[in-house]
């Protein structure tokens, strides 16, 4: 080695890099001038020669100027000008690329400080991996957020997983570096140094793809060639995603859509058009997806994830999602996304401990660890953390096109207590269990949302009786679009899982939910979480045989689609399916050779129908004019019948659903004089009932019944819902009618009271 190139070496700061310890590997690597004299140095492990090439130079060869380090370096004319090439002997294989340190920072300062203040709402397009041409050369950007890491590098194939090679500049907080040599495709992680000297493998929480498990590693990718053609459907979102539209979500989970013939996951596109003949068919309007967020584990079906940007690569690639996103727009059924921000595992390639510290997390167990999961919680008062997830929501919505999140475990983020006994929490300001950072989290996400993509849905899974969740921002509420009514769900499953003999003790939990129907703006769900965990399945919670059971099941989802709320059913719970749902096996649509599986399905296909196109059931949905009951009063008779309707009465429907075990001829109180049709009965053979409907129109007598002016007669069999399409009668001939003989006031249908008391002691 020459006196000249020793005398110009900085061997602190090549030791820094030697040792792998250097923030900014760029003040000394690449191209500099020194007292003088240009000199490029190139920090080469295990390489055995190095010359640099400059476009219409004659090559240079670089000086080993320390074997031990295997540290090169060269000097070069001043006039040598333009990108620069290494060709780099490695044994018997000779590599030639552009120096990735002769690259300067790409990162603005108003990317990171809008990013520091938690509002760079595009942060996935800063950080993360982004092929990409600089100074004419091809290459990908690299970008994480490691603020108290000492050390990151980018570790592939490419470069033997060797993480002290090509190690980042750290720029606030932020490790970057312009790669030539890497290009989309390329498998890779970070390796992250923290302080004490413990280095670290991690995925890229920003990845846009992800390796097949039970591979980790991220895959470059570049998200931008999908050439979209769904603009109608967009365009028609203020429409079909409004409030007094209909809104019928079948949940599934991709995985059980079909399975190959050795059982394997199928491609997004052809889960696509699977799930496209079957919700087409069956009348749904969207369709809700358990996530499809990388997760490592088949078993929590999508609920841990761990790349939050990276669409699972169990059934395809990016760009196969966003084909099959357009697809199902193109066949006009929108796609709503399982969504989770509460909590994510603690896998050691992921987010957890991420720099060396807990930067995702809380540091404190007793709020950033969640007991009921094992799982990790993130810090929502941690801007570049909210930044993360709200980022996230607005990457699907905005480059899939996805029509709405579903927000899995709200109520484990707005509580500080949940799950946890005394002394495992820790209260907030003023002494309360409210997670202040995830309420500030929520309005801003749901602000944010709404702002950039008007019309799209954000719907909470939230179980508690927090106030406002579906309430203006501007008047304290959460902001959220839809909640799902689990009091709903579980008041109705509890009583209709009772024998038919002891449902009238329970006649409350069957009313209830009218008491507080538009508290919120609510969406009623039979989900996948009544189907898993020996719960039992949607007919397998119904008491009785197998008629009785189907005949259970079939009120069940009419009383559902004629009550106020969106709609939603988890797969195979439309066919009445048996056995609980397991991620390894597809829906069993062969039982729809049998006729109670068949006739169900049928029957949520008739429902569906009625539902998209009647009014009654929509344009009213969440004003208390839409509703009214005839009678909810019949507790020992198991029975209770109500009114849908719209602004103008026009095809209103009358509803009366017995869920007593005996059939019934009765008479049943109406609103108005008219003609009342029976459109859909739950005992109908076509459904796999017995039979026993209302055949002939009914007009309405001039006896008032329950309270209600007029009166028709009807029969029902056991466990059955009727809905009548009503007609009224014309003014001018319903004021003839009056004038002619006057209502006669017979028999209420009100227990005596005796019998109330009888039920409050009971």
């Amino acid at each position: 080695m020459s006196t000249k190139l020793y005398d110009l070496m900085n061997w602190a700061d090549i030791e820094e890099i030697t040792y792998s310890e250097s923030e900014n590997p760029h003040r000394i690597l690449g191209r500099h001038t020194i007292d003088g004299v240009d000199l490029i140095q190139a920090y080469l492990p295990t390489a055995t020669a190095a010359v640099v090439k400059f476009p219409g130079r004659k090559p240079i060869e670089m000086e080993l100027v320390d074997e031990e380090s295997s540290w090169f370096a060269a000097e070069v004319k001043s006039y040598y000008k333009g990108i620069y090439t290494l060709s780099v002997t490695y044994g018997e294989n000779v590599v030639e690329f552009a120096d990735p340190y002769e690259f300067g920072s790409l990162l603005r300062d108003e990317d990171i400080d809008k990013f520091e203040k938690g509002i760079h709402y595009e942060v996935y397009k800063i950080l993360g991996a982004h092929p990409m041409t600089v100074k004419g050369v091809q290459g990908t950007f690299f970008a994480v957020w490691a603020p108290n890491a000492i050390r990151c590098s980018i570790v592939g194939d490419f470069n033997s997983w060797d993480g002290t090679r090509l190690q980042m500049k750290k720029t606030r907080g932020i490790f970057e570096l312009f790669v030539p040599s890497i290009l989309e495709g390329a498998v890779y992680k970070f390796e992250i140094k923290a302080k004490g000297g413990l280095t670290y493998l991690k995925s890229d929480p920003y990845a846009y793809y992800s390796e097949l498990r039970p591979n980790t590693a991220s895959v470059v990718t570049d998200i931008s060639h999908f050439q979209w053609d769904d603009e109608e459907w967009i365009k028609n979102r203020a429409k079909t995603q409004s409030p007094d539209s209909p809104i019928s979500v079948y949940e599934v989970y991709l995985g059980s859509v079909a399975r190959g013939e050795n059982n394997e996951y199928l491609n997004y596109t052809v889960l696509a058009d699977r799930l496209i003949d079957y919700v087409k068919d069956l009348g749904y309007t969207h369709v809700e997806l358990m996530p499809v967020s990388e997760h490592p584990l088949d078993a929590s079906w999508g609920y841990q994830v761990i790349g939050y940007y990276s669409p699972t690569s169990r059934y395809g690639k990016p760009e196969d999602f966003a084909a099959f996103v357009n697809k199902l727009h193109q066949a006009g059924i929108g796609v709503i996304l399982d969504w989770v921000p509460a909590h994510f595992p603690r896998d050691t390639y992921g987010l957890s401990n991420f720099d060396g510290t807990c930067l995702y997390e809380h540091f404190d167990p007793r709020k950033g660890s969640h007991p009921h999961w094992g799982t990790l919680v993130y810090n929502y008062a941690r801007p570049q953390v909210s930044n993360y997830l709200i980022a996230n929501a607005l990457y699907w919505i905005e480059n899939y096109h996805v029509d709405g999140l579903r927000v899995d475990a709200v109520a484990s983020m707005l509580y500080l207590d949940y799950g946890r006994k005394d002394g495992e929490w820790i209260p907030n300001m003023y002494g309360g269990k409210e997670n202040l950072d995830a309420v500030e989290f929520f309005k801003h996400t749901n602000s944010i949302v709404h702002k950039r993509n008007p019309h799209t849905l954000m719907i909470a899974e939230e179980s508690t009786a927090w106030p406002m969740v579906t309430g203006r921002l501007d008047e304290g509420g959460l902001g959220f679009d839809y909640k799902w009514n689990m009091g709903y769900m579980n008041d109705f499953i509890d009583y209709i899982k009772a024998d038919p003999y002891f449902r009238s003790y329970k006649h409350n939990q069957l009313t209830f939910s009218m008491m507080y129907a538009y508290s919120e703006q609510y969406m009623l769900a039979f989900s996948h979480d009544e189907a898993v965990h020996g719960k039992g399945t949607m007919v397998g919670k119904m008491p009785g045989n197998e008629d009785q059971r189907f005949a259970a099941l079939r009120i069940t989802y009419a009383y559902m689609m004629m009550h106020p709320g969106k709609k939603l059913l988890f797969m195979g719970q439309d066919i009445g399916e048996y056995q609980e749902f397991s991620e390894q096996r597809a829906v069993n649509l062969d039982l729809l050779q049998y006729k109670y599986h068949l006739g169900v399905k049928t029957l949520v296909k008739d429902l569906n129908a009625l539902y998209r196109s009647s009014r009654a059931l929509n344009e009213l949905d969440n004003n208390p004019d839409g509703f009214s009951w005839t009678n909810c009063i019949s507790w020992q008779d198991c029975y209770v019948a109500f009114v849908r309707k719209s602004s103008t009465n026009d095809k209103a429907l009358f509803v009366v659903a017995n869920f007593s075990g005996v059939s019934k001829q009765m008479t049943a109180g109406v609103p108005w004089a008219g003609k009342y049709k029976e459109i859909i009965n739950t005992d109908a053979e076509k459904y796999g009932g017995s039979g026993n409907v209302n055949p002939r129109v009914k007009k309405a007598k001039k006896v008032a019944w329950d309270d209600q002016p007029y009166s028709i007669n009807l029969n029902i069999a056991p466990q059955s819902a009727a809905i009548f399409e009503i007609t009224p009668e014309p003014e001018k001939e319903k004021e003839e009618n009056l004038a002619e003989k006057p209502a006669t006031y017979t028999k209420k249908t009100v227990p005596k009271r005796k019998a109330v008391s009888q039920a409050k002691e009971a």
